[in-house]
């Protein structure tokens, strides 16, 4: 093949070609979608651990409970970003209690999954 021939690749060639790229980012979307889902629910669930020993070791009760989640949010949230509030600190805590052994926590089972119950 001389230097001034341009290789011909026929247009079915090219979208086989771009269709086998985009089966691999897709994939690997969603394998990186599935590994933040079990990475925040575990965080979530050490998060609602925390809480609910805090709350075990200092003998609350509901009413401080309460207040302990409003306080919480408010400082996590001026730390931290968006993500924690009050209802979602509670969310957490019930994961925990609901799930108390990390390993119970399935694959299949999503922070938004969690959540809609």
């Amino acid at each position: 093949m001389s230097k001034n021939k341009k290789m011909q690749i026929s247009s079915a060639e090219y979208d086989l070609l771009v269709n086998s790229i985009g089966e691999l980012l897709v994939r690997a979307r969603k394998q990186v979608a599935k590994t933040i889902n079990i990475t925040l629910l575990k965080t979530y669930w050490n998060i609602g651990k925390r809480i609910v020993e805090f709350e075990q070791k200092g003998g609350i009760r509901a009413e401080y409970g309460a207040k302990l989640l409003i306080k919480l949010s408010k400082d996590l949230r001026t730390k931290y970003g968006k993500g924690f509030s009050r209802s979602n600190l509670q969310y957490m805590r019930l994961l925990y209690l609901k799930y108390p052994k990390c390993q119970t926590l399935s694959d299949k089972l999503t922070w938004s999954h969690e959540r809609e119950k």
